[in-house]
């Protein structure tokens, strides 16, 4: 081969996870150009990546379609041995399908595949046993391609900018999700808070948008060792921030998968989603947080939902604080 491309245009923790194909790709065949196509937003994760070529963006805000077709445009001139399409979507499908790509590779889910040249069967659920990186790598059919952990590259500025707040013992959090039921309640994180040794400083992580909400903990929680970094620090460089907390503490969302990228410690709190779907942290030490009884409403999806279709988002209010604070490692 001489040129792959892999496409991951879901959300931010996906894409990470894909980063681990990188890896594997690289360490196989040290001399294929690789390059990645992502949705507009997550091309940040991969600046200055020692093993990418480009990273290919499609803009799904903005005259979504007719961007489909530019990018398509594009992966044809540029010849790629081989399209490895991680997503069980039309549209993504279209372009692996279309591709004119020597091997078009995917999953059988993929509304497109008998247009594919090898089809994998995707393996969902508990039962598989299968962690989302396992799954994606069976794509990787080739014996030299092993896994690999999913990798993130802060850069050199960006350990740097984040070097002024590891002077002292630090947690961080990550509150929030894009899912509602995927969130540990406010109410909890202030508990959390309040419970907390007065010696550990607690940095608050999220985008621009989170930044309210980060806030508003804090204040509710009157900890003064809590500073506000929403929309602060840019994806790598929270990555180069969590990388050195005693603990990082996060919902099943992307900011867990920093923490696996990076080898960063992490308690992972599961509300209405499950660790058996296989997107649970990858960290050497890692722990998972969940609610110590059977409800027959969890899980209540794959993604999570915008609100507890039960009404009482038991799964959320019923985990113990101590449970988290068990998580912390002994002073």
């Amino acid at each position: 081969m001489r040129r792959v491309l892999i496409i991951q245009t879901a959300f931010i923790g996906d894409v990470v996870l894909a980063s681990a194909m990188l890896e594997s790709l690289h360490q196989a065949f040290s001399s294929v150009e690789i390059d990645i196509l992502v949705r507009k937003g997550n091309e940040s994760l991969f600046i200055g990546h020692p093993y990418l070529h480009k990273t290919l963006v499609w803009n799904k805000q903005k005259a979504k379609y007719k961007h489909l077709w530019q990018l398509l445009t594009q992966i044809r001139k540029n010849e790629y041995d081989a399209v490895i399409n991680l997503q069980r979507y039309a549209a993504t499908g279209f372009l692996t399908a279309f591709s004119g790509a020597k091997e078009k590779i995917g999953f059988n889910k993929n509304p497109l595949s008998p247009l594919f040249t090898k089809v994998i069967q995707h393996q969902m659920g508990s039962s598989s046993g299968l962690h989302e990186i396992e799954r994606n790598q069976l794509l990787l059919y080739w014996p030299e391609a092993k896994l690999c952990m999913p990798k993130l590259y802060p850069s050199k500025s960006d350990i740097e900018f984040v070097e002024q707040y590891k002077s002292q013992k630090y947690i961080c959090i990550a509150p929030s999700s894009v899912w509602l039921t995927k969130q540990f309640p406010s109410e909890k994180w202030v508990a959390f808070l309040k419970q907390l040794p007065s010696d550990i400083t607690i940095y608050m992580l999220g985008g621009s948008n989170d930044a309210a909400l980060c806030q508003e903990i804090i204040d509710r929680s009157g900890n003064s060792l809590s500073l506000n970094l929403a929309g602060k620090c840019n994806f790598l460089q929270s990555a180069a921030l969590m990388q050195d907390a005693i603990m990082n503490y996060v919902n099943d969302s992307a900011p867990m998968h920093f923490c696996s990228s990076v080898n960063a410690p992490v308690t992972a709190i599961y509300c209405s989603t499950i660790p058996g779907f296989g997107y649970g942290p990858l960290s050497t030490n890692s722990f998972i947080v969940q609610i110590n009884k059977e409800l027959a409403c969890r899980p209540c999806g794959l993604h999570g939902k915008k609100q507890c279709p039960e009404g009482h988002f038991d799964c959320g209010y019923k985990i113990e604080i101590a449970q988290l604070i068990r998580c912390l490692p002994a002073s």
